[in-house]
């Protein structure tokens, strides 16, 4: 008994795991990706690449020795070590230029975890899509089974004709063909997010998709779609480092600094003393702050460009989830008005209606619910992508 127990709370804890939300898989995909660690490293590299030119700069050390042709006594020595720096006004505004540049790596690290988790939700709805087509197929090729059957014993008995069978056989085929293409996409989509996955294995079993209402306050919508687009926190990152980066170029103009030690010896005495000099930029900071300027206008355009797409997207996606949402309503009415597939069946067996009629009717039946789900799929895609900045 205490067997019995054990294995049955260790497969309730297996189905548990494997049982995932799409949630949960972009959870997993978030952690697995390759795309994604990869470029969590390249950030990394950025960051730590940004802060190395805050660095003092290497000391130097030299040593000359000299001595007079056959005189061993007469001979000089000369130690220099010096250490060069920049003025301490420098390295803060340095300092506060990588905390803006880090900032500006993390967004774009952003960017491309919102693309890959977007890619991976499209995935899982366009999973739930064919699952619910794969549904519709087994119940169609299920009723095509049964006529089958019953007209190939109709036919021998003289009670139907051939030309009905073979209708009958020929909706057969057309939907076993349509579910092996299916079970087909249906396959290569589970390995696409598999994929995504890092190749880890993936149990989204979902067979439904989220509630997702349409929201009502576009306004809302519009500020809060704008608020929290990567790609617009990225580029504001980057105008405020390219600002404190025409700070920095400004203060290119004061002299780098230089101090140190020096040691001489001759003829066995020795002299110490201090080294202190200073480097003019005369040269080396020419352009330096035009160039930053010129950057930031260039980042400001980007900006305002952005902003617009941001909101020519979102109002294209948003205009088309209502048409779409409209035409769903519509297809759930007619639905409930529709005759029964069952009744539909009887009337056939019955001899109230024709093979024509019936399978005139069946079709109409199907593609509309074919045609919904494909709506349905369009919808939640594009809702998908209204919230993306929620992901």
């Amino acid at each position: 008994m205490k067997r019995i127990m054990l294995y049955s709370f260790a497969l309730l804890a297996f189905i548990g795991v494997q049982a995932q939300n799409i949630n949960e898989v972009l959870q997993s995909v978030e952690a697995n990706n390759k795309e994604i660690q990869a470029n969590l490293q390249l950030t990394k590299a950025q960051k730590l690449e940004a802060r190395v030119d805050n660095n003092l700069p290497d000391p130097t050390a030299t040593y000359a020795h000299q001595w007079k042709a056959g005189e061993s006594s007469d001979q000089l020595g000369e130690l220099v070590v010096t250490q060069g720096f920049d003025f301490p006004t420098l390295y803060a505004s340095r300092a506060k230029l990588n905390k803006m540049k880090a900032a500006s790596y993390d967004g774009q690290n952003a960017i491309l975890r919102q693309e890959v988790l977007l890619q991976a939700k499209e995935v899982c709805l366009d999973i739930i899509m064919l699952r619910q087509q794969q549904a519709i197929l087994k119940e169609r090729l299920n009723n095509a089974n049964e006529l089958a059957v019953m007209y190939k014993q109709r036919l021998a008995a003289g009670d139907a004709n051939i030309i009905e069978t073979n209708k009958i056989n020929l909706e057969l085929l057309n939907v076993k063909t349509e579910s092996v293409l299916n079970e087909t996409a249906l396959n290569n989509k589970m390995k696409e997010l598999v994929a995504l996955n890092g190749n880890n294995a993936v149990y989204f079993s979902e067979t439904n998709y989220p509630q997702v209402s349409l929201p009502l306050d576009y306004q809302s919508l519009k500020a809060e779609a704008i608020a929290g687009n990567p790609s617009l926190q990225s580029v504001m990152s980057q105008s405020d480092a390219l600002r404190q980066q025409v700070s920095v170029d400004k203060q290119g103009w004061i002299p780098k600094l230089e101090a140190g030690y020096r040691l001489n010896t001759e003829r066995g005495a020795t002299f110490n003393g201090v080294v202190v000099g200073a480097s003019i930029p005369l040269f080396q900071n020419r352009y330096k702050t035009k160039i930053a300027k010129a950057q930031l206008l260039n980042n400001d355009f980007m900006k305002d460009n952005i902003m617009v797409q941001i909101e020519s997207e979102l109002s294209q996606d948003y205009n088309e989830a209502q048409s779409i949402y409209a035409a769903m309503n519509d297809y759930e009415q007619t639905f409930k008005a529709q005759q029964d597939l069952n009744l539909l069946k009887q009337a056939l067996t019955g001899g109230q209606i024709s093979m024509i009629e019936y399978f005139v009717e069946v079709s109409v039946i199907y593609q509309s619910k074919l045609n919904y789900i494909q709506l349905e799929n369009q919808y939640q895609k594009l809702m998908a992508q209204i919230y993306k900045y929620q992901l």
